[in-house]
């Protein structure tokens, strides 16, 4: 049984000293605690801790010196961490669909579950198309799209479409305009199917959000589920102090959205996407 729990033991020592070092905790080039040290620390044996370090080496966060220790590596990122501002949820939509590269997985007309039907105002026999897609950003997975819209509005384009064209885009292109939304922010684990998508682990924890857009008239037009690997993209929201005084509190401010920065930069307050 406790050969069994080995590799768990492993792997939970690998992702907290991955999110240690992702998160600056642990500063590149700084010297890890030996196998010893480590192995007190999280009450374990020294092979759970050299297997945990060697998953680390496989991914090239740390470095190993002989005679010297284990030292952690940061490689420069060439990959861009997509920056969302939450208040801005319109623009940041558009212009992410523009910005970075699809993969469309699914086009299909269903009956949707009854969840989806509810957030859509559908009726008992209407159907809804169904896609799913995955985005890219320099050519590495950072979201996987599930979106469900009603049929009258999906027959006014193809799946070809919708390969090429953001799908709010398309949407506006029937002749409605998106004027509001609904939004839930949560976290998931990666199923097998999304873990293949995103080239993650299964189990993964991923950022989730499910998003209800209306039109002028009130009626939703667009129920999506999108899921985002955190490695790859942020949430930002921009507040500002409002209230008369004794009754002061944060409140969301929105801003202008501009391109997406790599993660490592200061963060700058009045830029972001959502």
């Amino acid at each position: 049984m406790r050969a069994a729990s080995e590799p768990l033991k492993a792997r939970r020592i690998y992702l907290l000293l991955k999110d240690k070092i992702a998160s600056g905790e642990l500063a590149d080039g700084e010297r890890l605690p030996g196998e010893f040290a480590l192995a007190e620390e999280h009450n374990v044996s020294r092979v759970t801790i050299r297997q945990a370090l060697d998953l680390l080496a496989s991914e090239d966060l740390i470095q190993k010196k002989s005679g010297l220790g284990t030292f952690v590596h940061r490689p420069a990122s060439k990959v861009r961490t997509v920056l969302a501002d939450v208040a801005n949820i319109f623009a940041h939509l558009i212009e992410m669909g523009r910005t970075t590269d699809v993969r469309l997985l699914s086009f299909d007309y269903v009956t949707p579950p009854d969840q989806i039907r509810e957030a859509l105002q559908l009726a008992p026999d209407e159907r809804s198309q169904r896609s799913v897609r995955v985005r890219l950003v320099d050519g590495v997975p950072f979201s996987y799209l599930i979106a469900h819209v009603p049929e009258r509005i999906g027959r006014s384009y193809s799946r070809e479409d919708l390969a090429r064209v953001p799908l709010l885009e398309l949407i506006e292109r029937s002749g409605l305009t998106s004027d509001s939304a609904r939004q839930e922010i949560s976290a998931v684990l990666s199923s097998p199917d999304v873990a293949k998508a995103l080239d993650i682990d299964v189990g993964m924890p991923l950022v989730a959000l499910r998003r209800t857009v209306y039109g002028k008239d009130g009626q939703p037009m667009e129920h999506l589920q999108a899921l985002y690997r955190p490695d790859r993209y942020t949430l930002q929201m921009n507040l500002e102090r409002t209230g008369d005084e004794g009754h002061r509190h944060w409140s969301p401010t929105a801003e202008v959205y501009r391109r997406e920065r790599p993660r490592r930069r200061p963060p700058v307050r009045k830029v972001g996407k959502s």
